[in-house]
């Protein structure tokens, strides 16, 4: 599943089409994806332009005249990929070669930019594990994908004293805290595993060590929230992260799992200056979390 680096990506690399653009018609190639598409899809979106692009968590949002937000979630294998209608290929830098199966072209969106361009943003999903989904912008907040959603983690909340307050009293592992979406929105297994060694914090340890007995953030606390943006921040600059199917909107792979320090890497000699120990593998929650026992306290 594409985590928040990889869904940011797509969205930088959609706006400079999208935003602004004149949606001159929708095709729409199938009754459902993961869900059914919402009634008169097609037709609530076309001649409507798409104002803003933002992201939530791991949706992207695209707000449209007349009050309405297309969500969309790139499930597993969902894809976007930006066509002109004089290009013969996709835009972009290949790592592998892109299927071109036009069975698997769910959602095509014709456009008019907001320099006058024709062109066409295509929904690629394979696996049909994505959604889309048209939301009154009102009712988004209370919405059910929404309303149960934690704070933003490249957002000015996240700091220290947010993560003692979030934390307080938590006899949950840290790592098991810090997926949790109803604390924290958009953080995944790969980025969480990656910040953990960061700072230097078990995955194992209780997420309520990280508050003190009156209630303030311990040292690693601030230091967790510091690493978890930055560790973000980094994926995000490198493209995300490119495990098994995702690409970015323009169909470059990400970057960022060559920058990996503990993730993957069982067996491998931990990468903290002077740390002689051995990334660890264990299970939790049915995930795969890596981690140095031997730093990582």
């Amino acid at each position: 599943m594409p985590e928040l680096p990889e869904v940011e990506t797509v969205r930088r690399g959609l706006a400079p089409t999208f935003e602004g653009a004149l949606i001159t018609g929708v095709d729409q190639n199938r009754a459902d994806l993961r869900f059914p598409f919402p009634a008169d899809f097609a037709g609530r979106l076309s001649g409507r332009r798409l104002t803003a692009l933002s992201r939530r968590s791991k949706y992207l949002l695209g707000d449209v005249d007349g009050g309405e937000v297309l969500i969309m979630h790139l499930g597993m294998s969902g894809s976007f990929r930006i066509e002109g209608d004089d290009a013969d290929q996709t835009p972009g830098r290949f790592a592998h070669a892109r299927g071109k199966d036009q069975k698997h072209d769910h959602v095509v969106f014709h456009l008019e930019t907001a320099d006058g361009m024709r062109a066409r943003i295509i929904y690629n999903d394979p696996r049909r594990f994505g959604f889309m989904d048209l939301v009154a912008r009102p009712a988004l907040a209370d919405h059910p994908y929404f309303r149960e959603l934690g704070l933003e983690p490249l957002g000015n909340d996240l700091s220290g004293e947010t993560l003692a307050r979030l934390f307080a009293g938590r006899k949950t592992t840290l790592k098991a805290a810090l997926l949790n979406q109803k604390l924290i929105a958009g953080l995944g297994n790969i980025y969480v595993c990656e910040a953990l060694w960061r700072t230097g914090l078990s995955p194992k340890r209780s997420a309520g060590t990280l508050v003190t007995k009156t209630g303030r953030p311990t040292k690693k606390a601030i230091e967790l929230a510091g690493h978890i943006r930055a560790t973000l921040e980094d994926a995000i600059r490198a493209g995300g992260s490119s495990l098994r199917d995702h690409r970015q909107a323009d169909g470059t792979l990400g970057y960022f799992q060559h920058a990996f320090a503990v993730y993957d890497r069982e067996g491998e000699a931990c990468r903290t200056p002077g740390c002689t120990g051995t990334v660890s593998r264990l299970v939790q929650s049915n995930r795969s979390t890596f981690y140095c026992p031997v730093c990582q306290r």
